[in-house]
């Protein structure tokens, strides 16, 4: 080991489309057919938390995800993200003579999610942030490099990664350079501008996808006439229309697009030969009863009080106001029984556990419900069909844990090898 310990932990959060990223211009470069525009979520509930070490002694990289070692391809997305905030850290070693030659030393990288991975809840994006933020604090990058500069290394390791180097409500631009240099992440708006802006997560299934993200979009650029009239017309609108309506905090209108621009991404799917499936049965019965509230409000002369969203799986994201969370979360739990709720906000009161698992008695539909509700929209499923509900909300980008060129803490023992995978060993 070097007498000096240059080691940095952060954490990055996920972030959920609501105009959705689907299909590239560029494998390779991870250059997308299309902007998007995503709402951050609160990393203090979900979130990937990565350590990174430099050390002469090391020889070559070696990176631990969830505590099983990730091999870096020759020419591989880690492998490029590497690279590049390599030459980064270079320029500024070439710059000034008195800094340690970091880019030169082996690295030892150890992250680790704290929800399923590579199950719809975009596990990828928040872990190729956490890498990009993580190496770029231990080489100093910023602010030599601006953080759009640095999204544009995480786009490389996964397209969405770009839109998690930033909080609140962050547009990704497609771009137009050959190269990729335009093709960026850009903040719209601060977590501090709509903080009643929430979100609850109704875990359908935690299981991996039976159709990766990356051969899905492929696929559908290929054989889809659909996505092309949506990246011709239907997204340039849409992305004027969120924004204006983020800007103005109305969440009607960011219902509204939010829900029409999911149906058209899954749409796409669909139209895809052969046709791609992401969401089931319970995923769709979420969408019914969340335009059946919504049809209610609508009729009682009030306006649409939730939304939902789906990326590539069937897990539901339901946005929604702050003032209507107990009505949305008691309606949700009424008609799928029997999930682990993460109550982060407190919702079912004082006395009861956070995490609320195990049998639970029947849950009534609110009072509080526009009359012209309908109960029998759907039936109330059988327990477990949605497994867990993470209750959220808009949060704010990357965060430095450590950052220090003596002493060590963070995901890595003193080897230089991931806690975790040391403890399990022991045990």
């Amino acid at each position: 080991m070097a007498a000096s310990v240059y080691q940095a932990t952060v954490s990055a959060p996920v972030n959920i489309a609501v105009i959705k990223y689907w299909g590239k211009r560029n494998t390779e470069l991870i250059l997308p057919t299309n902007d998007s525009l995503s709402v951050t979520l609160d990393q203090d509930h979900l979130m990937s938390k990565t350590t990174s070490r430099a050390d002469p002694s090391f020889q070559g990289d070696r990176l631990w995800l969830n505590g099983e070692e990730e091999l870096i391809k020759k020419g591989g997305r880690l492998e490029r993200c590497i690279t590049e905030i390599r030459a980064m850290r270079k320029q500024l070693e070439d710059q000034d003579s008195s800094l340690p030659n970091l880019s030169t030393w082996g690295l030892r990288i150890c992250s680790e999610n704290n929800f399923p991975t590579a199950a719809g809840l975009a596990s990828s994006a928040s872990g190729f942030a956490a890498l990009t933020f993580s190496l770029s604090t231990l080489f100093a990058l910023e602010p030599a490099f601006t953080r759009s500069q640095l999204t544009r290394i995480a786009r490389q390791g996964s397209g969405s990664a770009c839109r998690s180097l930033m909080g609140g409500f962050v547009a990704w631009q497609s771009g137009s350079a050959e190269d990729g240099s335009d093709s960026l992440a850009l903040e719209v708006a601060p977590r501090e501008h709509w903080p009643e802006l929430q979100a609850l997560i109704c875990v359908v299934s935690d299981a991996k996808k039976g159709t990766p993200s990356t051969a899905g979009m492929q696929r559908t650029v290929a054989t889809s006439p659909l996505l092309q009239e949506r990246i011709r017309s239907v997204v340039p609108k849409r992305m004027e229309d969120i924004s204006a309506a983020i800007q103005a905090r109305d969440f009607d209108k960011f219902a509204e697009i939010t829900m029409a621009d999911s149906n058209n991404f899954h749409a796409t799917c669909l139209d895809t030969q052969p046709p791609i499936f992401y969401m089931n049965d319970t995923s769709r019965n979420i969408i019914q009863l969340v335009e059946e509230i919504n049809r209610a409000s609508l009729e009682a002369g009030g306006k649409r009080i939730i939304a939902y969203t789906y990326d590539a799986g069937p897990n539901a994201v339901l946005y929604h106001d702050k003032q209507h969370s107990e009505l949305i979360i008691q309606t949700i739990r009424h008609y799928f029984p029997n999930a682990d709720f993460d109550d982060t906000f407190n919702i079912l009161g004082a006395g009861i556990s956070a995490s609320h698992r195990g049998p639970q008695g029947p849950v009534a539909l609110p009072a509080s419900l526009p009359k012209a509700f309908n109960g029998a929209i759907i039936p109330v499923h059988e327990p477990g069909a949605v497994g867990r509900l993470l209750h959220t909300q808009v949060g704010d980008g990357p965060r430095v844990i450590e950052h220090r060129d003596n002493g060590m803490t963070g995901l890595l023992d003193e080897q230089g090898e991931p806690i975790r995978l040391m403890r399990t060993k022991k045990e």
